[in-house]
């Protein structure tokens, strides 16, 4: 009897078509880190754009939830990690807390599903294929990357960062390679409703291409003719570890171990909270020693670790800078929410009480302009997290020369996440036209050039040293003197314009 109900249950969700939007979603995560097939997510909007045009504005609603469902649920399960090993809580329940964080975002992915099936009337023709529902697209997901603190995790425009698509970042970001790619897929959507009887859904789907290829070869930003010599340190201390008393010193002298031999460098960057412990609780032991030595090399040396007001109560999760005319910080303004703050704190204490992850109540600095100065040059800052934000290290620019991410990817194991990771940071790069570096606890840390590609990258889980040297550039690419404001108004006219013809052809309340 109960496997004829289970038969049933699954007879009916085949009936319903959730399983096809979902698998598309599934498959879009190929497209990004580790996998690369960057064509995948493309063609998997195309299906769903294809499921969508036959469903009721409802249905819509329903098999975009299930596409969200795949997509989030393949592309960060890895989420489930952080909260299990290191939130206290069990795997199941760690589990359930992930699928009801992916259940929510799988919503943005509903609302488009929802929207394109209502103002594309049942009579959609390539208009609404390549045209609204790109605009869509890029509202929905540049909603998704400010709402609620924001989550732009797994945005298409990423899994185009080797594709010929990339060549738009410089001048219209990441979120402008999103909409050449929901173009296409809006094309190919086309082609298939209509046979391959649309020339321009071919001209489209041939000039896109050819658009990014050759913008990808144009110079965006200049050498400025000055190099710097780095090394990013990788201590590689397990997460589990990091918070342990008894780790202390060990992890002090790991760090020490490997920064001394090359502190003929022009810079040495410690990742992410590489000291677990307040700057004022090894002053005398650490940074003065430290600073003295880096003062004699005359380099300078930037660490993360945890900052306290020295008469208040908050604390920061900051980068120290030790050596020129004396120290400079900056502290991260990007919270990660539960991680690094508890939103709604009032109603929410007892869950951080719960969930018992050491240093989470930090408050965000204020820095009007994340920018540190390494005598050479300015650096352009970014903490974990913050680097997933392009509008945010944009304002670094263009006074930067570099810029710098310092994270810490040990939260989520030996998952996809770092590999992600670092392919958020490469479109950083390439947005801004700078070299990026991009220094981690237990990888990948990697020196990034202006274009996006990765000049050298360290192994995951060793104590490592990655030496070398960075071109210093300067000027401004159109995407940071301009931002993404002008695409999202143009998205918003599109979408206005098509709500606008919509209700003038619904008929009048009444009429025959």
């Amino acid at each position: 009897m109960e496997i004829e109900k289970f038969r049933a249950i699954l007879g009916d969700a085949v009936s319903s078509g959730i399983w096809m939007p979902f698998l598309l979603g599934l498959l879009s995560v190929g497209g990004f880190a580790p996998f690369s097939f960057h064509w995948l997510p493309i063609v998997a909007l195309g299906g769903m754009l294809l499921a969508w045009s036959r469903r009721t504005p409802g249905g819509a609603a329903w098999a975009g939830w299930w596409y969200g469902l795949g997509l989030m649920g393949g592309g960060v399960y890895w989420m489930h990690i952080s909260i299990a090993q290191f939130g206290g809580v069990s795997l199941p329940l760690a589990l359930l807390l992930t699928l009801l964080f992916v259940a929510a975002v799988a919503l943005y992915f509903a609302l488009v599903g929802w929207a394109w099936r209502t103002l594309s009337c049942d009579s959609a023709g390539g208009f609404a294929f390549v045209v609204l529902f790109p605009a869509l697209w890029l509202l929905v997901e540049w909603f998704r990357g400010w709402f609620l603190s924001g989550f732009p995790w797994l945005w298409i425009g990423y899994a185009q960062i080797d594709s010929p698509l990339a060549g738009f970042a410089p001048l219209a970001g990441v979120l402008g390679v999103g909409a050449a790619a929901a173009v296409m897929a809006g094309g190919i959507a086309w082609l298939v409703r209509k046979r391959g009887r649309s020339w321009p859904a071919w001209v489209l789907l041939i000039a896109i291409p050819l658009s990014g290829h050759w913008l990808g070869r144009q110079a965006w930003s200049e050498d400025s003719g000055e190099r710097l010599s780095v090394a990013m340190i990788q201590g590689n201390i397990a997460q589990s570890m990091k918070w342990r008393a008894e780790e202390f010193n060990r992890i002090l002298e790991t760090y020490v171990g490997l920064t001394l031999p090359v502190l003929d460098k022009d810079l040495v960057i410690w990742p992410e909270t590489a000291v677990p412990a307040f700057a004022g609780g090894v002053d005398e032991v650490l940074l003065k020693p430290l600073e003295e030595r880096v003062r004699q090399k005359g380099t300078h040396l930037l660490l993360g670790l945890p900052m306290q007001e020295p008469r208040g109560a908050r604390y920061f999760n900051a980068m120290l800078l030790l050596g020129g005319e004396g120290r400079d910080h900056y502290f991260k303004r990007h919270l990660v929410p539960f991680g690094e703050f508890m939103p709604f704190r009032p109603l929410l204490a007892p869950l951080l009480e719960w969930l018992r992850i050491p240093m989470s109540n930090f408050s965000p600095g204020e820095a009007e302009r994340p920018l540190l100065d390494l005598g050479k040059t300015q650096a352009g800052i970014s903490i974990c997290y913050e680097d997933a934000f392009g509008d945010e290290v944009r304002q670094a620019l263009p006074d930067a020369g570099i810029l710098i991410n310092a994270s810490n990817d040990a939260w989520f194991g030996d998952s996809i996440a770092p590999h992600q990771h670092l392919e958020i940071a490469r479109m950083r790069a390439l947005e801004g036209g700078r070299w990026l570096l991009r220094s981690t606890n237990t990888g990948i840390s990697a020196i990034i050039d202006h274009r996006g590609a990765i000049v050298t990258q360290s192994p995951q889980f060793l104590a490592h040293r990655l030496e070398g040297e960075v071109q210093l550039r300067r000027g401004a690419t159109p995407y940071v003197r301009f931002g993404e404001w002008w695409l999202v108004l143009g998205a918003a006219l599109v979408v206005g314009a098509a709500f606008a013809t919509r209700r003038r052809q619904r008929p009048a309340r009444g009429a025959a």
